[in-house]
């Protein structure tokens, strides 16, 4: 049943691929099919430069009208348009016509704006006497534009004069000066002088003055002074205001305080809206170091140490918009509230012959979330390739202790369907219960700053759990608890300590397969896998994510670090309790591990992009240890893996199952689980929309897994710097994805290029393609919900 369902899965993909192939020909073929006459379709549009000085895709947004969209340089969308005939409004017609893109007819006038635009933007970087012209080129009912971009040298700054009118102002200038960012002999660029404006306003903000905007700085600029040079007058104007006889006059601008703070950590903006001073005078006020806390008469929700500690505001403090936003940002990732609101009153002016100067009160409103909440969970499932589905039973409190502390109660059950090549399909379950408790601190007294906590926002994580796993050929039990930290370090990275980390796996005696066993007791690193074990240690984490940004260019990198069993092989050998390597009856490992994920992503257009990948891991068993725990052990093949193989049926290097190495050449057991110390991986996906929530992709895998040690019974499984490259197993293929918005469905058809075992006599190459023919075995289709990386 299995092998006919993989035939099937194979031949629906390449009747696909087929229909593709057919809509890419057909947009080449006749892509004017529906350009009316005495009109012409926008076909390409280039843009020709003839320096270096500013890039193709600076200039490209400001093309008013772009053609239509292209997949593997052809028309794709506009095919699908085409094929459909616009006097008819049944199916498919009508639905070729929605999912497609209908030709795009040039616009004379968009070539004219555009052109203007890109003259205005070269200007704007100093080329005041650059030309742009365009050139169209018509032929069979199809146009080219070509944007040519003259640029001569460049203007620069020689001279860069200042007007400040305000002397407070002017020391604040000349103080932050060194971060200005224009600076004599750089280009001139229009880019700069906006970026100084936002620098500077928000300088003065921070230094107390609350009305100052960038509309008080200007810049003027003299370009007659020759020698392609520009000087700069920086303008900074006092601020404007109306007099008791109505006049407008300009006077210096005013420097404010914060008088008082008042916190409304329970602010319940319906019951405000409604009740209006009512609502605010059955509010409790009590002051905590200096801030007012408005509250419900009943108990808080929330300590008020714990607001203190997250804000950057402080009574009689100066007004900064910085610290204002840190705060408010500060506050929501505590997610105790679901709104955080800010703002600042100005007092009125104070009696004559008394302290004039200005003050602000300012008012923080936060709204809290629903404080306890239970909810049912129903997941699918994705385990590097194994498909199944998972039902939750969540309960979550936000503030148990009220100070922010998130505890979370999970009761687990999970299904997965095994999916490997030439074997029965087979199930593993899972039941288990998993809770954890976060605060937002660190619990180590030397660290409990609070310029710690407002400076890295750290959160302190206890978790506990407990599994019970069914698998086809044992059945184990698995107990975790762990106790880290967590922090950030600016938007862009993030790093996870788990100081203290203990797994504890049981298998169930008498529930290994006899076949399974056997295969265990003739592999020492496979009876080192299998085993009873305790894994005490510790592990770090870095993250680095540029994924929000706004950038056709993003950049992913974890790094992962972990070591087990030097705290017990230190005191076994100091105290001598700990006897046999073991504990309470328990092997503990001992061993060194860490891996390296770095991913690149380059947007080519809204309906395209390509995705780099590469992994490499290694884990060294050492001491008491011949081999790291199964658990800690790296696979490959997959549908987030080498995708020409099914998952953990790769490697580890060129070693191929046999039962005693001698079997049928063709042979693969009825369970494969290959796995090794050692991983190397590199990955390249080119991702393309298709139509509705339709897409595709084209993939090129390679790499494998190695062992670390010697194992003579799996012969070519050890890693080394001689010959390891010649273990490279290599993949390509192409997929499909379902974007539901909530969840992505995939599913990837593998093709095998270079086989590091081959099947075949030994004086043939690895390589596949024009060394033999293709089989079935060579073909592998695997399933997977969201991008495989």
């Amino acid at each position: 049943m299995k092998k006919n369902t993989s035939n099937k899965n194979i031949s629906f993909l390449r009747y696909f691929l087929l229909l593709i192939f057919t809509v890419l020909v057909a947009s080449s073929c006749n892509p004017t099919k529906y350009v009316p006459q005495g009109e012409t379709l926008l076909d390409e549009d280039h843009i020709i430069i003839n320096n270096e000085g500013i890039k193709k895709s600076d200039l490209a947004p400001y093309i008013k009208q772009k053609p239509n969209k292209r997949i593997f340089g052809t028309k794709f969308h506009l095919g699908l348009y085409n094929l459909s005939n616009i006097n008819k409004q049944k199916w498919p017609h009508s639905w070729l016509r929605a999912i497609g893109e209908e030709p795009v007819i040039f616009d004379p006038y968009s070539t004219t704006k555009s052109k203007e635009q890109i003259q205005s933007y070269i200007e704007s970087k100093g080329y005041f006497d650059g030309q742009v012209t365009e050139t169209i080129e018509t032929a069979n009912q199809k146009s080219k534009v070509f944007y040519n971009v003259d640029l001569k040298t460049p203007y620069t700054i020689r001279n860069l004069f200042y007007e400040i009118a305000d002397s407070t102002i002017q020391t604040i200038f000349y103080f932050d000066s060194a971060f200005c960012t224009i600076k004599r002999g750089d280009p001139y660029d229009v880019d700069l002088l906006q970026a100084e404006r936002s620098r500077l306003e928000r300088s003065v903000k921070d230094h107390g003055f609350y009305k100052f905007s960038r509309d008080h700085i200007s810049f003027n600029v003299d370009s007659t002074i020759g020698n392609r040079q520009v000087n700069i007058y920086y303008v900074i104007k006092n601020f404007m205001k109306t007099d008791a006889y109505n006049r407008v006059v300009t006077v210096p601008h005013s420097y404010y305080k914060v008088r008082n703070i008042y916190i409304y950590p329970d602010f319940v903006p319906k019951d405000a809206l409604e009740g209006g001073s009512e609502y605010l005078n059955s509010l409790d006020t009590t002051i905590y170091n200096g801030y007012y806390f408005i509250t419900p008469k009943q108990k808080p929700e929330i300590k008020y140490e714990l607001i203190v500690q997250s804000l950057y505001l402080k009574p009689g403090s100066i007004y900064s918009v910085t610290n204002t936003e840190r705060s408010q940002s500060h506050l929501l990732s505590l997610k105790t509230f679901r709104l955080v609101n800010i703002f600042y009153n100005e007092l009125p002016s104070q009696v004559p012959g008394e302290n004039s100067e200005p003050m602000l009160d300012c008012n923080i409103q936060m709204t809290l979330l629903s404080q306890q909440s239970f909810k049912v969970e129903v997941e699918g499932t994705n385990s590097a390739g194994n498909l199944g589905g998972a039902l939750n039973l969540i309960y979550q409190h936000k503030n148990l202790f009220h100070g922010a502390d998130l505890f979370n109660l999970k009761l687990k059950g999970a299904y997965e369907v095994l999916r490997q090549e030439k074997s029965k399909l087979r199930s593993s379950q899972e039941y288990g219960v998993e809770t954890s408790l976060r605060f937002p601190e660190f619990l180590i007294p030397f660290l409990r700053k609070e310029d710690f906590i407002k400076r890295y926002n750290p959160t302190t994580i206890l978790l506990a759990a407990y599994n019970y796993q069914s698998m086809p050929f044992y059945t184990r039990t698995m107990v975790t608890a762990t106790f880290g930290y967590n922090w950030k370090a600016g938007n862009l990275k993030e790093h996870i300590v788990n100081p203290l980390q203990l797994n504890i796996v049981k298998l169930k005696p008498g529930s290994i397969d006899p076949s399974f066993q056997a295969r265990i007791d003739a592999s020492s690193y496979l009876a080192y896998g299998y085993r009873n074990v305790m894994i005490l240690g510790g592990n770090y984490s870095f993250i680095y994510n540029d994924q929000m940004t706004k950038s056709s260019k993003h950049w992913f990198l974890r790094v992962n670090a972990e070591s087990a069993g030097n705290m017990l092989a230190g005191v076994s050998k100091l105290t001598g309790i700990l006897k046999n390597d073991s504990i309470f009856g328990l092997p503990y490992a001992q061993y060194i591990r860490s891996d390296l994920d770095l991913r690149f992503t380059y947007v080519l257009n809204d309906v395209s992009s390509v995705v780099l990948r590469g992994f490499i891991g290694a884990g060294i068993p050492y001491g008491n240890s011949k081999a790291i725990p199964f658990e800690k052990q790296y696979f490959g093949g997959g549908a987030n893996g080498i995708r020409a193989w099914q998952v953990r049926s790769l490697g580890p290097g060129s070693y191929r199952y046999y039962p005693g190495n001698i079997a049928p050449r063709k042979y693969v057991p009825p369970f494969l689980n290959q796995t090794a110390d050692i991983k190397l991986e590199v990955n390249a996906e080119y991702r393309f929309k298709l139509f509705w929530i339709l897409e595709g992709a084209l993939f090129l895998d390679a790499g494998n897994i190695w062992t670390f040690k010697n194992d003579s019974s799996q012969v070519g499984s050890q890693f080394s710097f001689k010959k390891f490259y010649d273990d490279i197993a290599i993949g390509t293929g192409a997929g499909l994805r379902l974007d539901l918005d909530f969840v992505i469905l995939r599913v990837d058809l593998g093709i095998k290029l270079r086989d590091p075992y081959d099947l075949w006599p030994t004086d043939h190459s690895k390589w596949i393609m024009m060394q033999r023919p293709y089989s079935k075995d060579d073909f592998t289709v695997v399933f997977g919900i969201g991008y495989p990386f």
